[in-house]
């Protein structure tokens, strides 16, 4: 393996040593130490990688983010293969947000946990406001599209649409997580249903 790989690939490791420490057990569990033993190193080379905790930290919240934003970009992907409609792929993409299973649970966690250390760090806080613009982009660019292929009314202001639908489904994932009576059920139709009052019409691209 190259060796430009090979460090991609040590820090990727610490990365996830350091998410999997979160999830499981919080913040304050997160040490170097610990981090090193859970991703089978020696303290020394984590050090190598990372001079503090709060850059390991931060290239963990880098990780997760692009995680999240990686597997939006191939149900997009697959969506447009697909001629599916762009509310359909929407709420697929936006439903990746939402802790519905096991391993997004776990991973909403570890997001939550860096957003509100980010409140008194500001590098965590970068990344924390470049993912909400990343996502608050995504949705008003799906929008957009939906005027230009008639699912979406032209009167439609892209941006508000865009905050209304970003707030609904933040909402929703942090009513899935705290265990709200019926969140996990309905999360799905919540956010179906906030789509539908948006993409109103039938994209024409796909009408043969």
């Amino acid at each position: 393996m190259p060796r430009t790989a090979d460090h991609d690939q040590r820090r990727s490791q610490i990365a996830g040593a350091v998410c999997e420490l979160i999830a499981e057990r919080g913040l304050d569990a997160v040490t170097v130490a610990r981090t090193a033993s859970r991703a089978g190193m020696s303290v020394g080379l984590v050090q190598h990688y990372f001079r503090s905790k709060d850059d390991m930290l931060l290239h963990a919240f880098e990780r997760v983010s692009a995680a999240v934003a990686t597997r939006v970009a191939g149900i997009v992907s697959a969506g447009t293969r697909h001629e599916r409609s762009i509310a359909e792929v929407l709420l697929a993409a936006l439903a990746e947000h939402l802790p519905l299973d096991e391993p997004r649970r776990a991973e909403f966690r570890v997001i939550r946990v860096f957003a509100g250390r980010a409140l008194d760090n500001p590098a965590l806080a970068g990344v924390d406001a470049r993912t909400a613009a990343a996502l608050h982009a995504e949705i008003a660019r799906a929008v957009g599209n939906g005027v230009e292929c008639g699912e979406v009314e032209p009167d439609v202001d892209a941006d508000t649409a865009a905050a209304r639908i970003a707030a609904v489904a933040e909402g929703l994932a942090t009513q899935v997580y705290r265990g709200a009576h019926g969140a996990a059920g309905r999360a799905r139709a919540v956010l179906r249903a906030e789509l539908a009052a948006v993409f109103t019409g039938e994209c024409r691209q796909y009408v043969r």
